[in-house]
């Protein structure tokens, strides 16, 4: 299932441990990772100073683009449950200057609230 939800663009939680041993290095001194989700290659790092969008690019995924949102440059954001019949989650997120937002999805099993509750800790503290 796990497959089948990456190629349908639906993410899942990741250890964090695992994140931080291979993205480490992108983390100011004194950051730290709260949440992070796996979308097929990509990554959705949530730290408790920003937001770090990991996308891996081409056919090997060798060239990577990490994009750093700070957490109040986003204006703000929505999710929409899963239902009985639409068997994913989304998130959006819109950030200053950007007329459309960040859209990801994630399967069912993962706990939207939760992921809203992190985005809402930093951006409202």
């Amino acid at each position: 299932m796990g497959l089948l939800n990456g190629i349908m663009g639906n993410a899942s939680e990741c250890s964090v441990e695992e994140v931080i041993k291979e993205y480490g290095k992108l983390l100011a001194e004194g950051e730290k990772i709260e949440k992070a989700y796996k979308l097929i290659r990509d990554l959705f790092i949530f730290t408790d100073k920003r937001l770090i969008l990991v996308d891996k690019q081409g056919v090997t995924g060798k060239k990577v683009d990490h994009h750093s949102i700070p957490y109040k440059s986003i204006t703000h954001f929505s999710i929409e449950t899963a239902g009985h019949l639409d068997l994913d989650a989304e998130l959006k997120i819109w950030i200053s200057g950007s007329e459309f937002p960040i859209k990801k999805q994630f399967n069912k099993n993962l706990n939207i609230y939760e992921l809203q509750s992190v985005l809402a800790k930093y951006i409202l503290g």
